[in-house]
């Protein structure tokens, strides 16, 4: 595979999360995928063919109004893609029986595509839902307790049991 064909699919993976997921312009779905496109959701939804994935885009951002997804880095690999990805945004609906309380929630994620004859024909999305839930159950929960370079800014309340001693 030449590398003009490789980076024309890395474009398709840039167009597939900031035009269609970002900038929902959902009309551009049969230019980038198969009808028949199979899409492995990071928070555990599968669907199958352009109006399920739309329909779950849709979904989550009735959840998260201002759902983003950053590209931070592509891999590619002949018809294979992988993207290293952050997910933002406030939570607004209830998900995974959670109610919300406004916040904002952040975390990471890898996608990995499969592309044939020009189109995507399979997502996979492996997002840090630990993350996202600790988010959503304790907004106000210190992340510095696992930065491994210094200590917990706030000792008076531990948050992890198993440093109790």
């Amino acid at each position: 595979m030449s590398e003009q064909q490789i980076e024309a699919n890395r474009l398709l993976v840039n167009r597939f999360y900031h035009e269609l997921w970002n900038e929902h312009q959902f009309e551009i779905a049969e230019e980038i995928m198969t009808e028949d496109v199979t899409f492995h959701g990071a928070l555990g939804k599968e669907t199958k063919g352009i109006t399920g994935l739309i329909d779950y885009i849709r979904k989550l951002h009735d959840t998260f109004p201002d759902f983003r997804i950053s590209v931070e880095d592509l891999v590619a690999e002949e018809q294979k893609i992988a993207a290293c990805l952050t997910y933002r945004g406030t939570h607004e609906a209830e998900i995974f029986g959670i109610e919300p309380q406004g916040q904002l929630a952040q975390f990471v994620g890898v996608g990995i595509f499969i592309v044939r004859a020009d189109l995507i024909t399979h997502v996979w999305e492996l997002g840090d839902r630990l993350t996202l839930l600790q988010q959503l159950n304790e907004p106000e929960h210190d992340d510095s307790i696992l930065d491994m370079d210094s200590p917990p800014t706030d000792t008076r309340e531990k948050r992890v049991a198993e440093w109790d001693e």
